[in-house]
């Protein structure tokens, strides 16, 4: 009489396959923590581009110009606390300045996650209005766009 083999998988069997289950486990923990700090990089990124800006922003319509030197400033933006190390210099062109503005965390001062660098003009002088443009007249000479009289 032969005796049949019972079905089921044999322990070696069973070992093979935790073992590729496993190394596809770790390629999938290891493709999200990845995800997860390019997302975040990209999320600071944003931040500090933005605190850059509205830096340069603030110095440009401030209503004295910026003295030469370096600077720190601390920003508290978006529930985190953001240094901005401010340069100003001088450039070949007298009316402008330059100024450079480097963004990182306060718990990572050496850690330049934005730069941004702009020129900038001395403030209008007290009481100057800006021009105020006017719309072209809408009929009589060169009223209409595109006619030929």
């Amino acid at each position: 009489m032969l005796r049949s083999r019972s079905a089921g998988f044999t322990l070696i069997e069973v070992l093979v396959a935790l073992a590729i289950i496993a190394l596809g486990l770790t390629a999938v923990i290891k493709a999200l923590g990845d995800y997860t700090d390019a997302t975040n990089y990209t999320r600071q990124k944003t931040l500090a581009s933005w605190i850059a800006t509205n830096k340069l922003t603030e110095i440009s319509v401030a209503p004295a110009w910026p003295s030469l030197g370096d600077y720190d400033e601390d920003v508290e933006f978006a529930r985190q606390q953001w240094r901005c190390a401010i340069e100003v210099s001088e450039t070949p062109v007298t009316n402008l300045r330059g100024v450079d503005v480097s963004v990182s965390l306060v718990a990572k001062p050496d850690v330049v996650i934005h730069k941004v660098s702009a020129l900038v003009e001395p403030p209008a002088p007290q009481g100057f209005l800006p021009p105020q443009w006017s719309a072209p007249p809408s009929g009589g000479e060169g009223g209409g766009r595109g006619e030929r009289g």
